[in-house]
């Protein structure tokens, strides 16, 4: 990936030490407020920051202070541990977000591992309680990220025992788990992808669709992300939201190679009401014409108007 995800997830709450409260003055300070209709990811902001050299959430005020004079309000960010969760509650509440989801890391096709990694996100979910986070999103780690090596049929069975049981432990703490793919998992027939969903028990493990990774994990395939809605989308929970021209990822939010009217209306004959998250990022290519508060907000006009068979 373009300034890959995984690089940057340690950096989400680098500099938060600072006049932290204690977890028990967080919680109470944190009152969650009605969740906005378009959320944001912070994915899309690390690309901006990046590429104007400086880092996301370095500076923990001025990063979601920026976020704010976007218009944003509500939250997705990238956590590690329950400690980021805990850091993040006071800040969340200073500058008045929600953060209705959250993504976090998994690592499910070694019995090891998905242990580990299912303690974690577990861990992370008792912190969240106090935020009122619903949805857990989780892209589980392939073989080698960057590499074209894919899991053997025994790693996908693991995966999907394990992805299973962790969406099961998520549900009995009020959490929906939310598959998530990028563009491996669509490679070889999109067998892990559909393993996945195939897998496991729908009230465990419901569906992130992150639309441009299955079109560009697809072959740029608006037929194959169609094909993905009529075959799954009853198990749409939330959208990640991207756009590209000519394959190439764009700054803003607008018309392009993805017809989000034609989803939109999709979903909305399907009765189906997802979260929807903004991921607007960029990637080699990409115009360079403005920053991410004002990219932000050009994101935020279309959204609302593409998507508002779905909002409210």
């Amino acid at each position: 990936m373009p300034f890959g995800r995984r690089p940057f997830l340690r950096s989400l709450v680098a500099g938060t030490g600072a006049s932290l409260l204690t977890s028990n003055q967080a919680a109470q300070a944190y009152l969650p407020t009605k969740t906005a209709s378009v959320s944001c990811n912070s994915y899309a902001w690390l690309t901006f920051y990046n590429r104007q050299g400086k880092t996301w959430m370095a500076d923990p005020d001025a990063s979601l202070q920026e976020f704010v004079q976007a218009g944003l309000t509500a939250y997705e960010p990238a956590v590690n541990t329950a400690d980021d969760v805990v850091k993040l509650i006071p800040l969340l509440a200073k500058h008045k977000l929600t953060m209705p989801s959250l993504y976090v890391n998994s690592t499910l096709h070694r019995t090891d591992e998905a242990q580990k990694s299912i303690e974690s996100v577990l861990n992370i979910a008792e912190a969240a309680r106090q935020a009122g986070t619903t949805i857990f999103v989780t892209n589980p780690s392939p073989i080698q990220w960057g590499s074209e090596k894919d899991k053997t049929d025994a790693d996908l069975t693991e995966q999907a025992k394990n992805l299973d049981r962790l969406g099961a432990e998520l549900r009995k703490r009020g959490i929906t788990l939310a598959y998530h793919t990028h563009a491996p998992e669509h490679r070889q027939a999109a067998r892990e992808f559909h393993h996945m969903l195939l897998a496991t028990d729908p009230k465990n493990v419901s569906l992130c669709l992150d639309a441009h990774w299955v079109y560009r994990g697809s072959g740029n395939s608006q037929v194959a992300l169609f094909d993905v809605v009529k075959l799954y989308g009853k198990r749409i929970i939330e959208i990640h939201i991207r756009q590209s021209r000519e394959g190439i990822w764009q700054e803003t939010f607008g018309d392009g190679d993805i017809n989000y009217r034609r989803l939109t209306s999709d979903l909305k004959a399907l009765n189906v009401r997802p979260l929807l998250v903004l991921e607007q990022c960029l990637e080699k290519g990409s115009p360079n014409t403005m920053g991410p508060v004002e990219a932000h907000k050009q994101d935020l006009i279309y959204a609302k108007e593409v998507f508002s068979g779905l909002i409210g």
